[in-house]
């Protein structure tokens, strides 16, 4: 059967938490990666961890937009959806829009499903979608019948399998190859023969069903995206940042040291590392959120790279120790995967509310520097800079990322490490002044006069004997001091020190170079700004934009970059916090547009805000 070409496909697939859709979205998405597209994830949990079978709290989406072009974010809306259920059905119904197509599993439309969601009819049989392609098939009793032989399975069990019957349509659909997906079943299932065998015919089957029937006119393909050369996997942001902590622990010659509390959406970063013992990982999960970070600025006292991994709610616990770590002034990387809040909020929904936390979210004055990721794949590099940051200047550093970053994927080119940047530390070997006799002495509070950075002391070493703890320190001798002078002296100094770091100047895209309009974002919301201004250009307006990764300090020419445009509009996943900070800091007119609904910013709401602010 010929095929139709398709330069874009975004694909959903929705179903009851315990029906595989996670594991279903993340196969597709692995035979899709293999064959050269470009893509983008966006995984949707439902906040319980068991809600009741069939309602809509329960339902668990995966959304994946692939390309044969740059792919920014993951869709919109779905070309396709797949629907298990009812409550699939309706809680994804009102994102598609009309035109598009639904595979929806008949067997599950019983009166007792639909009942749950609030449907007095069957969706699949009174009209109501006739604005949709409907598939209405029998997923479940298909893969069941596709099941027979295996006579030691219980019904129960050969219905598991129908989310293998819809990735094997799913993959016929689009041309996908499903020799990884056969590959990672072996591995999963290659104890129980019985269960391996009845996924991989389930996976056949709906491949043939695809094949045969004579419900889809065509399969469709999508070429492989144009990237430099190189290798790739496919990564998410929480790997990704695990794997970049590991290549800047190497770079700097230093064991990694987690300590850390299992946090939603952060815990993958935990289980990541846990498994690179082999490369000089070493992982210790704690008890609670402050026993985390006091393990992880332990190791710091001990010459090691201490990191600790966290979400909002452990953030805030953590506070007082980071407000040691600032007095101490020792290398310490603060990981906070932000979700929705306050206190528990939602848990699996992602938010970009933690930036004022981490700006000033200690008592008294610590000022710590804070940089962000802005996609799954770049989630490597700013951890990477996080330990350029801590290890050089000696400070604590707060990692921003989020569970739109953490649980999304993309195609990732594998550095060359020798390539990598050299982060090597240099630890205080030796007395670094004379005293008052002229005798050689350890001063551990002489700074660099460059970076401001106290000596890196390992404890136990001769000579470099010194007091710490959290009281003030005096200056240079770190003796415990209580002069006013001092107090300020120091509070300035390490004011200072942030303030001087080293960061990149903001880069401005701005293809016309006429724009009146600046669009400022930073974190996850440069896939979604990105989008909107290609369009927004293709439709004939000039916009420019720039995104921060590090933002305290800004970027010394981010005050240059504002006041050149005449309106600036800075979209975040928050109440306006970088907006309100900018126009504090700059005194420019700087316009938030806010949005707080624990996803993702679509492309055509920017598009929207930046045409009514140029129609200003």
């Amino acid at each position: 059967m010929p095929s139709t070409q398709v330069n874009r496909v975004v694909i959903r697939f929705a179903g009851d938490s315990g029906d595989g859709m996670q594991l279903t979205g993340e196969r597709f998405t692995a035979d899709t990666a293999s064959l050269g597209n470009d893509l983008s994830t966006l995984p949707n949990f439902p906040a319980e961890i068991r809600a009741p079978q069939g309602t809509l709290p329960g339902v668990s989406s995966f959304q994946l937009h692939f390309a044969d072009h740059d792919v920014l974010t993951p869709g919109d809306a779905p070309d396709v959806l797949v629907a298990m259920n009812p409550a699939a059905l309706k809680a994804n119904l009102r994102d598609l829009p009309r035109g598009a197509t639904i595979i929806a599993d008949r067997d599950e439309f019983s009166k007792r499903n639909l009942s749950k969601v609030g449907y007095a009819t069957n969706p699949l049989e009174d009209g109501s979608l006739e604005s949709w392609h409907v598939h209405d098939l029998g997923l479940t009793s298909m893969t069941v019948e596709a099941l027979a032989p295996f006579a030691s399975l219980t019904r129960k069990e050969k219905e598991r399998a129908k989310n293998m019957f819809a990735l094997g349509l799913l993959s016929w659909m689009y041309s996908r190859p499903i020799e990884g997906t056969r590959a990672f079943l072996q591995g999963k299932f290659g104890s129980k023969p019985d269960i391996l065998a009845a996924n991989l015919a389930a996976l056949e089957a709906g491949w043939s069903y695809g094949e045969t029937t004579e419900d889809f006119a065509s399969p469709y393909e999508v070429a492989p995206a144009p990237m430099p050369a190189g290798t790739y996997r496919n990564v998410t942001g929480n790997t990704a940042l695990a794997y970049g902590l590991v290549a800047g622990a190497h770079r700097a010659g230093l064991q990694l040291v987690l300590g850390s509390y299992p946090i939603t959406p952060a815990s993958d970063i935990l289980h990541t590392l846990s498994g690179l013992k082999r490369y000089g990982v070493m992982t210790l999960q704690a008890e609670d959120e402050i026993a985390g970070v006091g393990i992880a600025l332990g190791a710091a006292f001990g010459g090691k790279l201490g990191v600790t991994s966290t979400s909002g709610p452990g953030l805030a616990l953590k506070a007082e120790t980071i407000g040691l770590a600032v007095s101490l002034e020792l290398p310490l990387v603060v990981v906070d995967v932000q979700r929705g809040g306050p206190s528990t909020g939602l848990p699996t929904k992602t938010e970009q509310a933690d930036l004022l936390q981490a700006m000033f979210g200690r008592n008294g004055e610590a000022p710590v520097p804070v940089i962000a990721p802005r996609s799954p794949a770049d989630c490597f590099d700013t951890a990477l800079e996080a330990v350029r940051i801590a290890t050089t200047y000696r400070t604590p550093v707060v990692l921003l990322s989020d569970g739109y970053l953490a649980n999304g994927a993309e195609p990732w080119q594998l550095p060359v490490v020798g390539e990598l940047p050299d982060l090597t530390v240099q630890f205080a070997d030796g007395p670094n002044a004379v005293d008052a006799q002229g005798g050689p002495v350890f001063q551990p509070y002489l700074r660099d006069p460059q970076t401001l950075a106290r000596p890196w002391a390992i404890p136990g070493t001769a000579g470099l004997e010194h007091r710490i703890g959290g009281i003030e320190k005096a200056d240079i001798t770190g003796d415990i001091s209580y002069d006013p002078d001092n107090h300020e002296r120091m509070t300035q100094l390490r004011r200072a020190k942030v303030d001087g770091i080293t960061v990149p100047d903001v880069v401005v895209d701005d293809p016309s170079g006429t724009a009146e309009i600046l669009v400022l974002g930073w974190g996850s919301t440069f896939g979604p700004i990105t989008a909107a201004a290609r369009a927004v250009r293709a439709n004939g307006l000039s916009v420019a934009t720039a995104h921060l990764r590090h933002l305290n300090p800004f970027p010394a020419n981010l005050g240059e970059v504002l006041r050149a445009y005449p309106k600036v509009l800075v979209p975040e996943m928050n109440s306006g916090q970088l907006a309100m900070l900018v126009r504090a800091t700059f005194l420019v007119d700087a316009q938030s547009y806010a949005r707080v609904r624990g996803l993702p910013f679509t492309t055509d709401e920017l598009v929207e805000a930046i045409s009514q602010l140029a129609a200003r």
